[in-house]
């Protein structure tokens, strides 16, 4: 299998992998599938079972005859390989004897099976189980409720098989449910699958949304991950059992649900699904259902296992029993578990607080000394206020009304001396205290829901940027790719040009030493011609000597003459041109000697040149075609240098990429941790929410019945206290 280019590989699609499957005597190299038969569609193409990240198409082996399930995969999967070896290993330990049912398949991984263009690919090789999903076998079957609480319980055994072992499958859901012909079950798509070898390593998946917490994130990877599945699925198989009818009204046709929806798991409170169970007359299900809506809210490593939940039951207690039975609504929870789980399991979640204890009198008890002294005092008071009006004392000072009001006035300090009216004081002042030190929970509420929204908005953010950032990174590595390239290509052009023209070079090389060597020679040969010794027509020994003085003194020493006017004399002159190009002026030479001199000069370039040579020696050209060798290797070096220097290039950009996805991979797993963090502080602040929630109504109650019991306290109810007792 060849590595991946860039960040990740990429991998054919389930199409792709069709048209393959059409050859399998030329896609596959394992023996048991090299020509086996795929499962065909009614159009003669291999049928396949897409799901998100894979394909599987059914196979029968040609040489065994047996029938196997074989996993294309669609998607690159982190550390693919050393996965499947550890899950195939632990379950490879596993004793069939000690299992509930046969539910894990034997599975194998060939990491090079298929074949699809010019690639080889991973495909997983498992046994095929002659069963059905789960929401087909309910299809089938939810009206027979002893075969639907028989295969909970075998859910339920399921569980915990795998929670014995430290296994966790991490996508638990009605597709990846199997129900074999004898009602047991078994478990399909392992690729999510967690065991204790694998731990450390991040999760590859999240699951089916509608079995998932809302709480779970893609880095939850442990041997609680399939908890909050398992209370989902064993409510809905359980909610089934009792109530048939509940299959039609909460399911869909082909609905990838049971009952419950990831809607009813993150707004329970709008859910008409869960409110369905929620106040359903069979208290199983009911307390099952309040027991899901109270672990939506919790993070993972809190949820309470199923295995705890449900105490082990020998098959002859299994009874169905009828919902009139169960007519009263679910007792109350005890520590965030239902009432029906009570003794078998202690709260898994934190206990809420116990309402107010301290009861508020409201009425007098026992009568004191000062309550026979006001008893006394209305009698006398009422019968001095008659006796003033029958004596006529109306019109004095005080009044007939006096002693009424004095009596009154006695009756209310002893009522304020009464121990009950201190306790009830006392009850409703602490009631109000602790209401005062709780936090309202409607605003708490808002602000823990405000505060989520926030964090949400923040992580999806988060979540959307990492891909754009890695997208990023890639593009930047293929844009230095494409640079490095064009850089390369154009160096290797020059290069190419300059070494074709080498022959060119060679050639123009040759001829300039020839040209160089026919010039010394006639230069030579001009050299040796005195002007003293053979002198042209019209120069004599006087005009040779002038001419030798001023440095002319053979044909070699000038090259020709330039007229020139004398103004002065209005008269035409001439200037030898030396070989040095400089002009001299020669008393003597005008211009009918400057060309005789010329003409001389002529005849004698004519008479070398005619035996000038015609080609260079052998040295001479050796010396040459050495030189455009050394050129030729230089070029050459110079040429792998430049592939040299791409590929280094090349490298460092490969590192810059690495390094910077391991940059972004290193900062995603930090976000990603504390992100969770977050939540499980999200989660504890709503349990803790719903517990001060609670203890806020119970307060506000008991307040309410405070004050009551403290109106009842009245001073009439004083009176007739002191006189009938009551």
């Amino acid at each position: 299998m060849g590595p991946a280019t860039g960040s990740q590989r990429r991998f054919p699609s389930g199409a792709e992998y069709a048209e393959a499957l059409q050859h399998t005597q030329l896609c596959f190299r394992h023996p048991e599938l090299k020509g086996a038969r795929p499962e065909l569609t009614g159009l003669g193409l291999p049928r396949p079972i897409s799901g998100a990240f894979a394909s599987v198409f059914s196979l029968t082996s040609p040489s065994s005859g047996r029938r196997y399930a074989v996993k294309c995969f669609t998607r690159h999967v982190p550390d693919q390989e050393r996965r499947y070896e550890a899950i195939s290993s632990r379950l490879a330990l596993l004793d069939p004897a000690e299992l509930s049912q046969p539910w894990n398949l034997g599975f194998e991984y060939l990491p090079d099976a298929i074949s699809v263009g010019r690639e080889r690919y991973p495909v997983l090789k498992m046994e095929w189980a002659e069963a059905v999903t789960l929401s087909s076998w309910l299809d089938d079957n939810h009206a027979d409720r002893i075969a639907v609480d028989r295969l909970a319980d075998r859910f339920e055994e399921l569980i915990r098989d795998l929670a014995d072992h430290q296994i966790a499958h991490g996508d638990l859901q009605h597709g990846n449910l199997l129900v074999a012909s004898d009602d047991t079950l078994r478990l399909v798509d392992y690729d999510g699958m967690y065991v204790p070898a694998l731990a450390g390593l991040g999760g590859t998946e999240r699951g089916h949304r509608n079995y998932q917490s809302p709480l779970r994130g893609n880095d939850d990877f442990g041997a609680d991950l399939d908890r909050f599945s398992a209370w989902v699925i064993f409510l809905s198989l359980k909610a089934i059992a009792s109530e048939p009818a509940l299959w039609s009204r909460l399911h869909e046709p082909s609905g990838e649900f049971l009952l419950l929806t990831e809607d009813d798991f993150t707004s329970p409170a709008g859910s008409a699904r869960l409110q369905t169970m929620l106040t359903h007359p069979d208290r199983m299900v009911s307390g099952l259902a309040d027991q899901v809506r109270t672990l939506a809210c919790q993070p993972l490593d809190m949820l309470p296992p199923l295995t705890l939940a449900v105490p082990r039951q020998s098959p002859a207690a299994t009874v169905i029993t009828d919902t009139t039975a169960h007519s009263g609504a679910a007792a109350p929870s005890t520590g965030g578990l239902p009432g029906w789980m009570a003794g078998h399991v202690a709260s898994a979640a934190s206990p809420t607080q116990p309402a107010p204890s301290v009861a508020s009198p409201d009425r007098f008890e026992v009568r004191t000394p000062l309550d026979v002294a006001v008893a006394v005092v209305w009698p006398l008071m009422l019968a001095v206020t008659v006796l003033a009006l029958v004596v006529g004392l109306s019109t004095a000072p005080f009044g007939p009304a006096v002693p009424v009001f004095a009596a009154a006035a006695f009756s209310v300090f002893g009522r304020a001396r009464r121990t009950e009216r201190a306790q009830a004081r006392a009850v409703l002042s602490g009631l109000t205290a602790e209401l005062d030190q709780l936090d309202d929970p409607v605003k708490a509420e808002g602000k823990l829901r405000k505060d989520r929204a926030k964090f949400d908005a923040a992580e999806a953010k988060r979540t959307a940027d990492h891909p754009r950032a890695q997208s990023k990174l890639t593009a930047s590595y293929h844009g230095e790719l494409q640079q490095i390239e064009k850089r390369r290509f154009r160096r290797r052009q020059e290069l190419d040009k300059k070494i074709a023209g080498l022959s060119e070079e060679r050639g123009k090389a040759l001829r300039t030493a020839l040209a160089t060597r026919q010039s010394a020679y006639v230069r030579e040969r001009l050299g040796r011609r005195l002007i003293a010794q053979n002198p042209p027509h019209g120069i004599g020994p006087k005009l040779a000597a002038r001419l030798a003085a001023a440095g002319v003194r053979t044909a070699a020493d000038f090259t020709g003459y330039r007229t020139v006017h004398n103004a002065r004399y209005d008269s035409v002159g001439a200037e030898l041109v030396l070989s040095n190009g400089r002009r001299i002026d020669v008393e003597g030479i005008g211009e009918a000697r400057a060309m005789a001199l010329d003409a001389w000069r002529r005849q004698l370039v004519a008479a070398a040149e005619a035996v000038q040579p015609t080609e260079l020696t052998a040295q001479e050209r050796q010396s040459i075609d050495q030189g455009i060798e050394v050129r030729r290797a230089r070029l050459t070096a110079e040429l792998r240098s430049v592939d040299a220097a791409a590929e280094a290039s090349r490298t460092k950009a490969q590192k810059e990429l690495e390094d910077g996805q391991a940059r972004l991979t290193r900062e995603n797993t930090l976000a990603g941790d504390r992100a969770r963090r977050h939540r499980q502080e999200f989660s504890r602040r709503a349990v803790t929410l719903q517990q001060n929630s609670v203890r806020h109504a119970a307060l506000s109650s008991a307040a309410e019945t405070a004050e009551a019991h403290q109106r009842r306290l009245s001073l009439v109810r004083y009176l007739r206290f002191l006189y009938t007792g009551r």
